[in-house]
């Protein structure tokens, strides 16, 4: 198979699709790969890594796309890239179509196959290609609330883990999957009071297990947040419904039951947000102030850091990107249902459950 690597333009997007590692396994196995030039840079890889294990360097992204059987990409298309896609062609990467009507209506008419990185599903409902991304989205988001809590950026001007005889912040946490444990381990480890809240008893039986003694769980009802937000300092976002959009968990009304400066950050962005304030900011322009609330919403968190990022996707993706390469998306869908959870829209038919759902 023509397997095409496009360099990411999403604003400050630096990851890559593919390692040189990633692409070294598909040549090896008879594929052919192109990657687009200077697509590795941001990632730490030269062009000429890419050609040392037998990658093909294209000039243009118009190149990548005219002459690929299957794009692999890091971030949904953007505008730009839309009549760039052919029928028939396959694109892996993460779509999150329940967060842009704009996007999904775009794919639709592409008549392209569009697997998404978000919707495989193992047997245990755990998201394997999703779960790095998270992990690192977990963790940034934490450094980076605490870094907008300082006074300089509208914060209330408090250190996360506090000092001898001053106390930490408090960090509220919606959501116990991988984001909010990952949120709440870096929290708690640097010294914060972390209240992780989620509607899932057994998910928060297991954490009061195995967290250190400064988070504590609180089941999640909207009771519980009005009352938590009025003394938590770093309100972080990580609710997850599976291809659908995130419920709105904080609404514009309560954001005047927090204290001026209070942080909040919501990592689900990409699936529309948890916050009813939420809209997609980026890098450059990451935060915005509502009623004296600062808002983080940076819709591609883990392209800040993205040789870190990069390498832990193409460690889930290849697998099927291999597979799919070996036996085209038919076979490999037929053989592995994980993938097949994938498939979200197939020659312009949407057939995941929950994503045309709130655009009727």
């Amino acid at each position: 198979m023509i397997v095409g690597v496009p360099k990411e333009i999403k604003n400050n997007e630096s990851r890559v699709g593919m390692t040189p590692a990633g692409v070294f396994e598909l040549v090896k196995h008879n594929h052919t790969v192109y990657i687009q030039q200077t697509a590795g840079i941001g990632s730490g890889f030269s062009d000429q890594d890419f050609i040392d294990v037998g990658a093909q360097i294209l000039p243009t992204i118009e190149d990548v796309y005219a002459k690929s059987e299957m794009i692999v990409k890091v971030k949904e298309p953007i505008e730009s890239e839309y009549n760039l896609i052919k029928s028939d062609q396959i694109v892996f990467t993460y779509f999150h179509f329940a967060g842009s009507e704009t996007l999904t209506r775009a794919m639709l008419k592409s008549n392209s196959i569009c697997i998404a990185y978000e919707t495989v599903e193992d047997p245990d409902g755990s998201l394997p290609l999703l779960t790095p991304m998270s992990e690192v989205a977990g963790r940034m988001s934490i450094q980076e609330g605490a870094k907008y809590l300082e006074k300089t950026y509208g914060g209330l001007g408090i250190l996360l883990g506090g000092v001898p005889g001053v106390p930490p912040a408090k960090v509220l946490i919606l959501g116990a999957g991988v984001v909010g444990m990952q949120a709440a381990r870096k929290a708690s480890g640097l010294g914060a009071h972390v209240t992780i809240m989620d509607v899932n008893m057994k998910r928060l039986r297991y954490i009061n297990d195995i967290m250190a003694n400064n988070v504590t769980t609180e089941y999640s009802n909207e009771y519980n947040i009005r009352k938590n937000i009025q003394t938590h300092d770093l309100i972080i976002g990580g609710v997850l419904l599976k291809g659908a959009r995130a419920p709105k968990l904080i609404t514009r009304d309560m954001l005047k039951d927090m204290r001026p400066g209070t942080v909040m950050v919501d990592v689900a962005v990409d699936q529309g947000g948890c916050f009813e304030t939420t809209k997609a900011t980026t890098h450059q322009d990451p935060i915005y102030i509502i009623d004296n609330v600062v808002h983080y919403c940076v819709a591609n968190m883990p392209g800040a850091v993205p040789h870190t990022s990069t390498l832990a996707l193409t460690n889930v993706t290849l697998t099927y990107v291999l597979q799919i390469a070996n036996k085209g998306w038919k076979k490999a869908c037929e053989t592995n249902a994980s993938l097949s959870l994938g498939l979200n829209i197939v020659n312009g038919e949407c057939i995941y459950p929950g994503i045309m759902e709130g655009f009727e």
